[in-house]
């Protein structure tokens, strides 16, 4: 029998799970995109799922089921959801099927189509990579260095700035690399998604980009496909045009909650914390197939909600797991104003080694972390005692951990319209040379609001010189 001309009817709908029955011998294959054929403009995508008996299979609706019915007739189109993919799409938003969502012209009828399922690339086929990628970020590029091909994610609660990183990790790549960006929004607010489009459009950047945005207001079944479209948007431009890609996910943590809440219809038992016993799996399908090959890189650049700021957390443990570079976002940073809010002893990564950054940066770093250090430690004394009562060589420590946190601050591109300070981007070697400079003391009789929201060294040393000035003159 031609799988692509079974027909069924809807049985059972449970939001975004339907059951659909075929009256004949055969049921389509797991996995294949399945379409309704009701009295709305736009059909409704389903994917199966599971074959619960020989008649009956269990799906998962991509779109809005409001209005559907049971006794709706249901055809198979014999293949997966597929999506277009090349170079008509750049500079364009999708939906999780591949729908055009800024309401642009549509895309041509002979578009390349691609499967959102994949399998990832042979082991023996991909390739690693140890050359840096600068962002101009100091924090991140000292202590945690991204890698050209890697994974990198910014865990972190609600509210100290994932998306906003997200977004001056954008702005930084566009400025030094050329290659494709794809971005996914997953399972975040419309605001935030027309605000990153028009950004995108005033910086010239959305003629090498594409946006695909499985937003809260969707139902679960679109959420938890986002990701796999614009992962297999970019293995297209990966695997076809050999160019290098950044894939951007923002955020992933949305991704594993549709997931538990596809599983929750779907009857399964949940297992820890409520999550879908399938939550390692499922995770580990998306993120094994960013990977890198020898023609072409994928840099993958991800945000991670980390409900009630709990690290432990199950998907924040599970996707970790996965990655090259963790960056934390801590509360405690945000809270003192110490933006971007990177924890700089909770993150890590792969590449801060002296044969990958080289031994100067290397060096640098761990001064960096143990002065840090030794001040989180000594900050319960100061609360009770007060810094008088340290001594001379941890007064020091306190002295220059002090000024080593207001210099990581620094003004960002993407948030200069609402803080009036214009946004600095700063080369690793000048971050290297301040902070070698402030663990060297050159910085100890400075005041520290001189350090603080500033690029270089020498910006903070005018900044230092001109309130000399102004002091002296007044």
């Amino acid at each position: 029998m031609d799988v692509a001309a079974l027909h069924g009817t809807v049985v059972s709908i449970r939001g975004a799970v339907i059951d659909v029955e075929f009256s004949g011998r055969a049921l389509p294959a797991v996995d294949t995109a399945l379409i309704v054929k009701w009295d709305h403009p736009e059909p409704l995508l389903l994917e199966v799922h599971a074959h619960l008996d020989q008649t009956t299979a269990r799906c998962v609706a991509l779109q809005a089921t409001a209005g559907l019915a049971r006794g709706t007739r249901v055809v198979s189109t014999g293949a997966p959801v597929s999506v277009p993919v090349g170079d008509a799409i750049l500079g364009r938003l999708l939906d999780v099927v591949g729908n055009i969502g800024d309401r642009g012209t549509p895309l041509p009828d002979d578009i390349a189509r691609r499967p959102i399922h994949n399998p990832p690339p042979l082991l023996k086929d991909e390739r690693s990579t140890t050359e840096v990628f600068e962002t101009g970020i100091k924090v991140i590029d000292l202590l945690t260095p991204l890698t050209q091909g890697g994974k990198a994610a910014m865990f972190g609660g609600a509210g100290v700035g994932k998306t906003v990183l997200v977004m001056e990790l954008i702005h930084a790549m566009v400025e030094k690399y050329q290659g494709i960006s794809v971005f996914a929004g997953v399972g975040e607010r419309a605001r935030e998604g027309h605000e990153l489009l028009t950004e995108m459009r005033s910086s010239d950047v959305l003629k090498r980009t594409v946006l695909v945005y499985g937003q809260m207001a969707e139902p679960p079944g679109a959420r938890w496909r986002a990701p796999l479209t614009a992962l297999t948007i970019a293995e297209y431009f990966r695997d076809v045009q050999h160019r290098n890609v950044l894939l951007l996910m923002d955020n992933v943590f949305r991704f594993v909650q549709a997931g538990a809440e596809v599983s929750s219809l779907l009857g399964r038992l949940p297992s820890r914390v409520g999550y879908q016993p399938t939550l390692a799996s499922e995770v580990a399908a998306l993120e094994e197939r960013i990977a890198s090959v020898a023609q072409a890189a994928v840099t993958a650049i991800q945000a991670v909600y980390v409900p009630a700021d709990d690290f432990t957390d199950p998907a924040v443990t599970t996707i970790s797991s996965h990655m090259d570079c963790m960056i934390m976002l801590s509360r405690a940073q945000a809270s003192q104003g110490f933006y971007p809010a990177v924890d700089p002893l909770a993150s890590s990564s792969i590449l801060l080694d002296p044969l990958v950054v080289g031994k100067e940066h290397y060096e640098i770093a761990g001064r960096v972390r143990e002065t840090l250090a030794r001040f989180r430690e000594l900050q319960d004394v100061i609360a009770l005692l007060g810094v008088e009562e340290l001594g001379a060589a941890d007064r020091l420590i306190v002295r220059r951990a002090r000024r080593l946190q207001r210099f990581f601050a620094q003004p960002f591109f993407v948030t200069q319209a609402f803080t009036g300070t214009p946004g600095v981007s700063v080369s690793r070697q000048d971050t290297l040379d301040g902070c070698r400079a402030i663990l060297d003391g050159e910085a100890d009789e400075w005041a520290e609001s001189s350090l603080y929201m500033v690029g270089t060294l020498d910006d903070a040393r005018h900044k230092e010189d001109a309130a000399t000035t102004a002091e002296a003159a007044s």
